[in-house]
């Protein structure tokens, strides 16, 4: 099953998804870091919960 369009890798240099949209790149940066920073606060916020409850 070989449903790619690519036929051929001859002259191929690279592909960038979203290359030529940066508010799609910002986007994504945007996403990723929320992301990072909301799991460093839940743990954060879950460590502190925790650590009360076993005092």
């Amino acid at each position: 099953m070989n449903s790619s369009p690519i036929t051929t890798w001859e002259g191929a240099g690279a592909y960038f998804t979203f290359a030529d949209k940066p508010a799609v790149i910002a986007f994504f940066l945007l996403a990723a870091t929320v992301a990072c920073f909301g799991a460093i606060v839940i743990g954060f916020l879950h460590e502190n919960k925790s650590f009360k409850n076993f005092e």
